[in-house]
């Protein structure tokens, strides 16, 4: 039982139905509340012949996504367009309205400006910063114009109140423990055999090659590290899917290789959106967790590799010291700094006591996210949230 038996029903709300980490939150936090007994259904942005990244064990609602051929600003639009019109027809059943990006909030606060009595709740994982002005706004309207927000850091809930002059709850991340310790040996010895790294080290980067994951610290680290090693490590590079276009930076990353000494498919390889079955064993088959990251709203990344018994080497980011303990559950290193991030990924693949430290400690911390508690202290949050008169 959930403990709140009245509690209204609940539509989760995302921007699209890819592999990104609003998206898989949301995902996750549904499964977790409907496991709960809580009524919730799971609205998200795409195909609806394909549905979500991966099966759900939640009611889903897949909203077609506009085709539009301008850029980014006209797809922001046109996508707050579909989801309005779509939650217009369906608000009125879901009293409570849990956004989890700026497009979807957007949308869910025009439906209950236009009359419908619904409340929205948003979840700020993190603040982007665009280039265009009218984006910016909107941003930054989707963080004044709910009901009531939420954050998965206390990084965050100090930001919005500073910047924003906003009052948001935390609730950190979960973890789905059984899902990253149940990867076939069979499976990661072909994943790792894919990227030629049957008889060498294997670094893993998720997230794709874009700016927030620090990809080109990453590359300059990794030359840095290959120097006089036998063999030298290979770089796994997953994931990539955005809503925001990052050709140009990716092509400066790739363009950068050749002085870096660095092959692409041989050095690096990038892989790309990989299928979500196969994500458990690509953490599993893993040396080290790459993740220099220059923005994270959390990192999920990382307590998911720290779920799979993988040591993580991530930048000193404000969000990671609130739940990770330098140099016991991970290592930390300044952020853009590529000869320390060398260094640490070095002690990490070398000193083999250190690793099994860091496995340990991952582990142990792993346990203590679950996505049960964070459902949990959603319903409480949910309680408090005043209801529209119906």
């Amino acid at each position: 039982m959930t403990g709140h038996p009245l509690l209204p029903p609940v539509a989760l709300v995302t921007y699209s139905t890819k592999p990104r980490g609003g998206v898989a939150h949301t995902l996750a936090l549904g499964e977790a509340l409907n496991a709960l007994g809580q009524d919730v259904v799971i609205v998200g942005l795409g195909d609806p012949a394909k549905g979500f990244f991966r099966p759900v064990a939640a009611p889903t609602y897949v909203i077609p996504a506009p085709t539009t051929s301008g850029g980014l600003e006209e797809k922001v639009a046109a996508n707050i367009d579909a989801i309005e019109a779509a939650l217009a027809g369906i608000a009125a059943k879901y009293p409570i309205l849990h956004t989890q990006d700026c497009i979807s909030a957007r949308a869910a606060a025009r439906v209950r400006d236009a009359g419908v009595p619904s409340s929205v709740v948003r979840t700020v994982h993190h603040v982007d910063d665009f280039d265009s002005p009218s984006l910016m706004d909107c941003q930054t309207r989707a963080i004044l114009e709910p009901d009531r927000i939420l954050v998965v850091t206390r990084t965050w809930e100090r930001i919005l109140r500073d910047e924003y002059g906003v009052s948001a709850a935390v609730v950190p991340n979960g973890v789905d423990l059984l899902r990253y310790r149940e990867a076939a040996p069979e499976l990661v010895a072909r994943l790792r055999a894919r990227v030629d790294a049957s008889d060498r080290p294997m670094l893993l980067a998720v997230g794709g090659i874009e700016p927030r994951k620090g990809t080109d610290t990453l590359v300059a680290a990794l030359s840095k590290l290959i120097r006089n090693r036998t063999p030298a490590p290979v770089l796994a590079v997953v994931g990539g899917h955005s809503f925001q276009d990052h050709r140009a930076y990716r092509d400066r990353v790739l363009a950068s290789l050749d002085s870096l000494d660095l092959t692409l498919g041989k050095d690096i390889v990038e892989l790309g959106t990989v299928p979500e079955e196969e994500m458990a064993a690509w953490y599993a088959a893993a040396d080290v967790l790459a993740f220099p990251s220059v923005k994270e709203g959390f990192g999920l990344a990382a307590l998911e590799a720290m779920a799979a018994g993988v040591p993580v080497v991530t930048s000193d980011l404000p969000v990671f010291r609130e739940w990770l303990v330098p140099g016991r559950d991970a290592l930390l290193v300044p952020i853009g700094d590529a000869d320390a991030l060398a260094d640490a990924l070095a002690d990490t693949l070398d000193n083999q006591d250190l690793r099994a430290r860091l496995r340990s400690a991952g582990l142990r911390l792993a346990e203590d996210y679950t996505w049960t508690a964070s459902a949990r202290r959603h319903l409480e949050l949910y309680a408090e949230v005043p209801l529209a008169a119906r």
